[in-house]
């Protein structure tokens, strides 16, 4: 199902911009044609932020006066701050890139963390295509049943950085009396799932839009033990699964907690949910710019273009405003900061800890589809199976005949090897004949 809000308070906004748009329109449209355009994204290929983000840059270029192309260019590390410090300290702050970035950039700087060398409150928020509600979820394998069983025995989730897969379950050992085990070390969701399924791991806290996309088939092997959101999710909630609010109480609390100051703590986590998958621009970039861009995305999420594409790849549109995001960090930089100081201390888990060391895997077949000018690549292998490799231009080596190649040089009926962290994943390298 796919829902459009514009709340009054954009619409109010926007009354309000339309002259001062319009006197620039013809500006803004001699800077942006012809324009390639970046949309940066602060993820690993593969997940939900990658896959919105380049719903993105496959339409909103229609909907800016000039009409741009797009690139979009990968930039994971620390949870989307490496992007984030990028898109505000580094690139050009003309209006030529857009990023799309983790749900929880904003919290992480607020409160204090040291990498963040931006202000949450300066970057100028385009808008969100979701609003988002967390689960944590684990495999039948696993044993558990139900969230209270973490309190008597260990479960090892995953976790990719500094977001909801590793804030959660720290937050459930610091402040509940839960026993998770954290190994870190995954690029992305997808190669968590592949380990869960594998029984390397027994789950994830994630969003529940991406969990149940990356899940796929394996979906009715998993039980969603927690809603870590602050409104129900009608799926959810149709399969019992709890609200974490229910579960917040004296009885389970960890040591020296008490049920006021824990529900605070995971309300602030919480608040990045409404955020959903966050689109920004940097603090320099021109005013009109940035309006001409809201105005785009919002023009781009009621084309039907657009839509059948997000059907397409499985993605549900909730608009949320760049207004309304603005004032979701404002309010959020309003917390007291020995809160926020608090609150900091508790996403360091206290638990046991492993990293993963991920196994490089070779598959090799023939050619059957490239898709995107050799983003995605999929061969049939010997045994028959299907498998595809995400390739990037600068992180992926290809090599044909011997001799060093573009990804694009890659065509149907060629013999490849993929070396990778399996399937879906992004190549290190792909040897053809």
């Amino acid at each position: 199902m796919f829902k459009i809000k514009l709340l009054p308070l954009f619409l109010g906004a926007l009354t309000l911009g339309i002259g001062a748009v319009s006197a620039t329109a013809d500006e803004i449209a001699d800077f942006y044609k012809g324009k390639r355009m970046k949309v940066i994204i602060g993820s690993g290929p593969g997940g939900g932020y990658d896959t919105y983000a380049r719903l993105v840059g496959r339409h909103i270029g229609r909907h800016i006066p000039g009409n741009p192309t797009f690139i979009a260019q990968n930039m994971n590390g620390a949870g989307s701050i490496v992007a984030t410090n990028f898109v505000t300290n580094v690139a050009p702050q003309d209006g030529s890139i857009i990023a799309g970035l983790q749900r929880e950039i904003a919290l992480v700087q607020l409160m204090g963390v040291k990498q963040a060398k931006y202000k949450a409150e300066q970057i100028q928020w385009l808008g969100s295509l979701a609003k988002e509600a967390g689960v944590c979820a684990v495999a039948k394998h696993s044993g558990i049943t139900k969230f209270e069983d973490a309190y008597q025995k260990e479960y090892a989730l995953g976790g990719t950085g500094k977001n909801a897969t590793e804030f959660w379950p720290a937050l459930f050992n610091n402040l509940v009396v839960t026993k998770f085990k954290l190994i870190r070390g995954y690029p992305g969701t997808p190669q968590i799932h592949l380990a869960i399924q594998r029984k390397e791991l027994d789950g994830v806290c994630q969003s529940w839009a991406s969990f149940k996309e990356i899940a796929g088939s394996y979906l009715p092997k998993m039980v969603p033990l927690v809603q870590v959101s602050l409104q129900p999710d009608p799926e959810m909630k149709k399969l019992g699964v709890p609200m974490l609010e229910e579960l917040l109480t004296k009885d389970n609390l960890a040591k020296g907690q008490n049920v006021d100051d824990v529900r605070t703590f995971f309300k602030l986590t919480m608040v990045p949910g409404i955020m959903g998958r966050p689109f920004a621009m940097a603090p320099g970039v021109p005013k009109a710019r940035v309006q001409a861009i809201r105005q785009a995305f919002v023009a781009m999420v009621k084309d039907p273009v657009f839509l059948k594409d997000a059907k397409r790849v499985r993605r549900e549109i909730e608009l949320v405003t760049g207004e309304e995001i603005q004032k979701l960090v404002n309010d959020i930089a309003k917390v007291p900061k020995s809160k926020l100081a608090a609150l900091q201390g508790h996403f360091k888990f206290k638990g046991k800890v492993e990293k993963v060391v991920l196994p490089i895997v070779v598959d090799k077949g023939k050619v059957t589809k490239t898709k995107r000018g050799g983003r995605r690549i999929t061969i049939k292998t010997n045994d028959g199976k299907k498998r595809t490799a995400k390739v990037s231009g600068k992180k992926t080596k290809v090599t044909i005949g011997g001799k060093k190649a573009k990804r694009k040089a890659i065509k149907k009926g060629m013999n490849c090897v993929f070396h990778y962290y399996g399937h879906k994943t992004r190549a290190k390298k792909i040897i053809c004949d």
